[in-house]
This record gives structure tokens, sequence and C-alpha cells, in this order.
């Protein structure tokens, strides 16, 4: 089978960070070309966006998504009808209503629609999923707070509306819980704070549960510094069990089981690898939609402005 080349759309931090190293460390995939406005990688055809690709650029078979969640929605229609597979970035959009059209579109043309969800990836998330089978959880409680100067410098459509704000990495919490736990979850509470001169949350608390009652409760910070917090802990009738690190560690009570360096994005190339190959689609909106329930059920509280 002949390698998927594939172009990268929205060249910011995470796509050369993450994607570029991955895509090189992948067999079966190779990047074929880059569209940004304002970035490019040398030796790599570039042009300034994707219908600019799509018109004058190498042969393509699959793009990869990686523009702020507010225009993507029209990116991924243009390369659809384009017949070009297709990777989104989390979240996949600005809202969730927006995915259904482009799944069934992919469906139609027989391309892939990915809608990812790199913490999944992380090497502890599924030895978790593993664990967690053969016990009874009694609570969880999600500690994710990251310095937002540090992780999204100058990236300021992250507090205009729809950039999510702090869920845009509370997000990749929220995908690791829907992935393990064996119930559907909703959200029961949320407070979100809001800066007094954005439109995007900065903080936010919530209650989560599903239709056993187990209590779930979500800290989510974009103003934590110094030691970063990305944690999930759970009481079980077998003792404590906490992942770390965001995915990278896992222990049961004082055993360490899983502790490896992040390896999430080779992890995600290799699985749109399969789908492609197949044409087919896989798109979880779980994440999303508690996101989309914190907002229709969150108290707003005004908070300081944010300065970046």
């Amino acid at each position: 089978m002949k390698d998927i080349r594939i172009a990268i759309v929205g060249f910011g931090k995470i796509a050369r960070d993450q994607h570029v190293p991955a895509i090189k460390a992948v067999p079966g995939i190779r990047l074929a070309a880059i569209a940004s406005r304002n970035a490019s990688l040398p030796g790599v055809p570039h042009f300034p966006t994707i219908d600019a690709l799509l018109n004058h650029g190498p042969e393509i078979d699959a793009v990869a998504l990686c523009t702020p969640p507010q225009v993507r929605h029209a990116q991924a229609v243009t390369a659809l009808a384009a017949r070009k597979h297709v990777m989104l970035e989390k979240p996949p959009g600005a809202t969730v209503a927006e995915i259904a059209p482009l799944l069934a579109t992919a469906r139609e043309n027989g391309r892939t629609l990915f809608a990812t969800w790199h913490s999944r990836f992380a090497p502890a998330v599924e030895p978790l999923r593993r664990l967690l089978e053969g016990r009874q959880v009694s609570a969880v409680t999600i500690t994710w707070k990251e310095d937002v100067k540090v992780w999204h410098p100058g990236q300021a459509w992250i507090f205009e509306a729809g950039g999510l704000g702090v869920f845009d990495p509370g997000i990749n919490a929220l995908s690791i819980i829907t992935r393990v736990m064996p119930e559907p979850l909703f959200v029961t509470k949320a407070a979100l704070d809001f800066p007094a001169n954005r439109a995007a949350p900065i903080a936010a608390e919530l209650d989560i549960t599903d239709v056993t009652g187990l209590p779930i409760r979500a800290s989510f910070d974009f103003r934590q510094t110094g030691p970063q917090s990305w944690d999930i802990h759970f009481e079980t009738d077998k003792g404590p069990v906490t992942l770390s690190l965001g995915g990278a560690r896992l222990a049961d009570g004082g055993k360490v089981l899983v502790e490896e360096k992040e390896a999430e994005y080779p992890g995600l190339y290799q699985r749109f690898v399969e789908l492609a190959s197949e044409g087919i689609c896989e798109v979880d909106l779980a994440p999303q939609q508690l996101v989309a329930d914190a907002f229709m059920l969150g108290q707003r509280r005004v908070v300081e402005p944010f300065e970046e």
C-alpha cells in the first residue's frame, strides 16, 4: 500500500511539536504539504489556505486540521468535498451539532473522518481501563490545572467565543474518563469562571455522574504556576488508583504499574492510517458533549481580567 500523503492545515505549536514528529515516526504516512497563513516548514510545500493547497498544491490523500476549532468546520467541508480523509484535532469543532453533517459526508464519500482525542493514547490509559474493569469505583476526582501562558502563549483565540478556554485542556481529562468508565456520563452541576475581559472560562468546577450515581468531581484551571496537575484519582473497592502526568503514569495504591514518556500522537497517526486504509470513520463526541452541557448548566462567575 502506498503511503498516505497528508497535509497539515494550521501550523502552530501543537502541529510543529507533535504532528510533524509523529508523522515521521509512523509507517504508512508522510507529510506532503502545509497550509498556514503564518508558518511554514523548510523543504515542505507551503500554501496560505486550504483552498490554495487543494487548487495548486501537490496530490494529497488526507488533511490534519490543526486550526482553532472556530474555523475547522468550513475547512473540513472543503476537504471532504475534495474527497480527502480528515483528521480533526481536539476538540473536533466549535459545536457538537456541526460534526454530524461532516460524518454523513465522509461516509457517503467513503472517506475517513477521525475525531482525535490524543490523551486516550497516553501509555497508561488503556492499562487503567483494564484495571478498572475488575473493580467497583465509588468516587472520582479530576484535577487538571496548567499555566495557559506556558502552553498557549499568544493564542488569543482560546479565550474567544468557541475557543473553549480552560476546557481546551480540560477536555483531555474528559476524553480519558469517558474512555475508561463503563457507563455514559453526564454533567449535573457546573461553575465557570470568566475573566472580565474574555469570552471563555479560565477555570471551571464540574459535578459529573452516571446512571449508578457515581460522584465525579472535576476541577480545571488555567492559572496554575509551578508544577502542573493532570491527575485523575479513583476510589475503588480494592484501594485507590491514580492516573497522573496526563496519562503517562498509573499507580495502584503505592505500586506504580505504568510510567512511560508520553507517546500520544504516534498512536493517533497509527490509528488514522488504519482507518484511512479502509475508509472508516471514528467519531466519539462524548467528551465534547460534557463540555457543552457544562456551558448549558454552568453558573457564570466573573473574575479578574486575564492579561497575557
